[in-house]
């Protein structure tokens, strides 16, 4: 049977590239502006295909078309959408005129022909390379953060692995439900599993960190379910990378940065050139960028009451606490933004192999080491050090007779690649793309300055340990066809095929036999192994313009996993222009996300750092193991979803537009990691999500202010609801002792991560203004309220983040034709997070109010409950300004960065 789907596949994918198209005719022009001037990057499409091209740096434009008569459709951001009916070659100048960026060419969320943003049915943001540079921010996900409200990510201070990759989301989502396309073709996800107590905790996404930003035309960020047009993983949204297809020119950038405080040194220089081959028959546009990010430390001040007392410390004698800590007031600890060096290289091209055909692709390579360190281990921590007297001859010091404790480094390797072939061809009337990808992430890790405190290695332990790591593959075969059967009726179907390898890589046994190495354990190899899977895809799409003003549009979907049987989605979505200016628009679609092979598969123990209470040591059982079964766990199933978007947009005038959009998702079924039930966690299918909010977008642009131009923007999300429908399921355990105790699938911490640790309402309000050679950026960011209730801490308690506007400025000058100079000032007010305890019971108010002090002689720390209490959530003050947590923009406060641009 599964050599039978293969078969089928191909012979369609075979036929469908057979040479039946008829000799095309070119049409040339020119796109200027009012004044005659010509202007470059503009698209000229053929309406209703996906049949373009794009202006030279002089405005002109060559384009192949079947026949004529035909219509092309000219697009740009900022400038009006013009239709042009051709009915015999000629050299055309098209004149257009200047408008908003709501016309610009959507080619994200639709299966049929290309629409522009105004006609689109769903909402899409589209941010260009200059909204994305003037960020300032070093990497793509940072940059999309402070420029798409309703996408958040965010740094945790110290969490292992994750310091590779730092979780994201859309809509409050997890980023295992956003979808990540280059060139409209899936992107692999990351081989990275968060298990850590963090934002994104139990899921995995793609390293979108790993894509230059030099190499990016656009983005297109679609803020829908999209499962019916491209399968799993699109519950929240898809995020569409558009590649530069930049010919005969280039350019070449120095990066240069550092904090406020000095530390946290930034360099890098980046390529980006394009030139054309074959007479003009194609081109090549490559990116080559290599950064270099130092040690940025934000370490708190230890309590030391709170380190002796046996409540939230290590119950040691203050006297050593204090002589300690009067020599490393942070406890030695290194927590903010780790160390990292990362390489990157992307290729994108095409080539006209006939006047009916064209042969695309695009490859990437990311090569990222990251270097971070775990807490400090003192010479007091008694459950790191067992106070064995072989750790003064691992770590020697000249303080306290030989030993002063150790801190474990993590080093993390991470090898990124993806790579996309296929081509794009006119079969009579028919529009047909095929296409081949192939893309993985591996990750490696090393720990230094460790050791393996179990019997057989102590004092012969080693120091350096191989830990192993994990990797994930992927084979995409995809073949879309699409056809405009008349001015009305649109059509689009398509079949994909994809196998799936998960491989979990096991480590010397040094760093898994008994505790393993400390911080950090290995892969066992009975843990390990090769897990692999494949599904098979078809959909159908229609448009249907019932009129100019009225649009329908639906697709339906059916998929075969290997190991999770078939499923069945749809979308149908509709447009109606209550008038040229004035535009209604929803949608209502299902959608599914299969577990992916890293939730299904993975298994080990891993040292795991808990509020105020030390190390834990946890045993993840995976899902399909026999102590599974003995636990009862059952097997997992898919996510399924119900999205219903609506919205209302419009042109007030020629510079003054907005849309302003509800949303709902409703998940079943939801793929949680739980806490630790007994010894062991694991994945279920913990319960019903629903998440709602409104996203708004709006713009002001082309003010003429003095002899400059103003344009200014407003954007926020608002989230009205973000929680379970049901209660959290519980699992009886029988302990070593033969009680049998309940456990919740998820405690108070994790719920909290889950559904209230993002901001409940984000707003960014930006103004760009040029005059003459000078430009001038001020973008203000609103970070609403989070909400954390941390393990540990008193059950009347919560924390909340205060709100914060973090104000960032970009100043740019043209030095000359080819030289400009940029200056970012990153979160210019430094501004950094904040939280309060606030009482969820009289008894929490009432821990709030006290301020008595608990005696030492007592037993007590010598502190107030409430001291204790943030000594718990803090490590002792170790992570007094992010919690553990974390928070949602940069606790390193203010970074400057200056950056030259030479273009050739």
């Amino acid at each position: 049977m599964k050599q039978s789907y293969l078969l089928k596949f191909c012979t369609i994918a075979f036929m469908f590239m057979l040479p039946l198209g008829m000799m095309a005719q070119t049409i040339k022009g020119k796109v200027t502006d009012s004044s005659g001037a010509g202007l470059p990057y503009m698209n000229v499409i053929e309406k209703g295909t996906s049949n373009g091209s794009t202006t030279d740096d002089n405005g002109e434009f060559s384009i192949n078309v079947k026949s004529l008569p035909t219509t092309l459709v000219v697009s740009s951001m900022g400038f009006a959408t013009k239709s042009i009916k051709v009915i015999q070659p000629s050299y055309l100048t098209i004149v257009v005129n200047e408008d908003n960026a709501l016309d610009e060419i959507i080619v994200t969320g639709s299966r049929t022909a290309p629409r522009s943003n105004v006609d689109s049915p769903l909402p899409i943001d589209v941010v260009g390379i200059k909204e994305l540079m003037s960020t300032g921010q070093t990497t793509f996900d940072k940059a999309l953060q402070f420029r798409i409200p309703s996408f958040n990510t965010v740094q945790t201070p110290v969490n292992d692995a994750t310091s590779l990759l730092d979780p994201y989301e859309i809509r409050n989502m997890g980023p295992s439900r956003t979808l990540v396309l280059i060139n409209g073709k899936r992107k692999n996800v990351s081989a990275l599993l968060y298990t850590q107590d963090s934002p994104g905790r139990g899921e995995t996404g793609t390293d979108i960190s790993a894509i230059p930003v030099d190499a990016i035309k656009s983005i297109q960020v679609l803020r829908d379910g999209a499962s019916a047009q491209y399968g799993s993983d699109a519950i929240a949204g898809v995020i569409n990378i558009i590649l530069k297809d930049d010919v005969n020119r280039g350019s070449a950038t120095l990066r240069s940065g550092v904090t406020s405080e000095g530390d946290g040194e930034m360099f890098g220089i980046s390529i980006n050139n394009g030139s054309s081959i074959g007479d003009d028959k194609g081109f090549i546009n490559y990116t080559v960028d290599f950064s270099k990010v130092g040690l940025a430390n934000r370490p708190g001040t230890v309590s030391a009451k709170g380190e002796a007392f046996s409540g939230t410390g290590f119950d040691a004698p203050l006297a050593d606490v204090q002589e300690f800590l009067s020599r490393r007031p942070d406890a030695g600890n290194i927590n903010g933004s780790p160390e990292t060096v990362a390489t990157k290289f992307l290729i994108n091209g095409a080539y006209d192999l006939s006047e009916e055909s064209t042969l695309y692709f695009n490859a990437a390579y990311v090569f990222k080491k990251v270097n971070s360190y775990a807490n400090y281990r003192t010479p007091y921590w008694k459950i790191a050090t067992g106070d064995s007297a072989y750790l003064q001859d691992l770590f020697p010091s000249d303080e306290r007779g030989g030993f002063d404790g150790y801190v474990p480094t993590f080093e993390g390797v991470l090898n990124d690649y993806n790579a996309t072939l296929g081509i794009k061809r006119k079969v009579n009337d028919w529009n047909v793309d095929s296409s081949i990808t192939f893309g993985g992430n591996e990750q490696t890790y090393k720990v230094n300055n460790s050791h393996n405190s179990s019997e057989g290695y102590q004092a012969l332990s080693p120091t350096s340990f191989d830990p192993g790591g994990t990797s994930f593959k992927h084979l995409v075969g995809n073949l879309d066809v699409s056809r405009l059967l008349s001015d009305k009726v649109s059509i689009g179907m398509g079949a994909e095929f994809r196998n799936e390898n998960f491989e979990i890589i096991a480590g010397k046994a040094s760093s898994y036999e008994g505790g393993g190495s400390d911080s950090f354990s290995g892969n066992d190899p009975v843990n390990s192994g090769i897990f692999n899977r494949y599904n098979l895809g078809g959909y159908f799409s229609l448009d249907y313009d019932v009129s100019d003003a009225f649009l329908l549009s639906g697709t339906v979907r059916g998929e075969n996993y290997s190991d999770f049987g078939n499923t069945f989605v749809y979308k149908f979505s509709s447009r109606y222009k209550l008038s040229d200016n004035y535009t209604m628009r929803g949608s209502v679609s299902s959608g599914f996300r299969a577990p992916s092979l890293h939730q299904i598969y993975t298994e080990k123990s891993q040292y795991s750092f808990a509020d105020g209470g030390g190390i834990d040591v946890v045993g993840l059982v995976n899902n399909v193991s026999p102590k599974a079964r003995e636990l009862g766990i059952p097997k997992l199933t898919p996510e399924k979803s119900t999205n219903i978007t609506f919205g209302f947009g419009g042109k007030v005038t020629n510079n003054i537009n907005f849309t302003v959009d509800y949303y709902k998702i409703d998940v079943e079924d939801r793929v949680i990691y739980t806490n630790q039930i007994g010894k062991n966690q694991f994945f279920i299918n913990g319960f019903d999500t629903t998440t709602s909010g409104i996203d708004f977008v709006s713009s002001f642009s082309n003010i003429q202010l003095g002899e400059g131009k103003l344009d200014l923007n407003l954007s926020g999300n608002y989230t009205i609801a973000n929680k379970r429908t049901e209660d959290v399921p519980t699992i009886a355990v029988t302990e070593d002792d033969g009680s049998v105790n309940t456990y919740p699938v998820l405690d108070r911490s994790n719920l909290a991560l889950m559904f209230t640790s993002r901001p409940k309402t984000k707003w960014i309000l930006g103004a760009n203004y040029e005059i003459n050679k000078w430009g001038l950026a001020l973008n203000n960011t609103y970070f609403g309220k989070t909400t954390f209730r941390q393990k540990f801490m008193n059950d009347g308690l919560r924390t909340e983040f205060t709100p914060k506007i973090v104000t960032d400025l970009a100043i740019n000058f043209q030095a000359s034709d080819k030289l400009s100079i940029a200056l970012n000032v990153n979160n210019l007010l430094n501004v950094l997070p904040e939280w309060a305890f606030k009482a969820d019971t009289a008894a929490g108010q009432a821990i709030i109010d006290d301020t008595s002090v608990i005696s030492i002689a007592n037993g007590g720390s010598g502190l107030t409950q409430l001291e204790n209490e943030s000594n718990a959530i803090t490590f002792n003050g170790r992570y007094s300004q992010m919690t553990y947590d974390g928070s949602h923009f940069s606790q390193l406060g203010t970074m400057f960065n200056l950056s030259l641009n030479y273009q050739f």
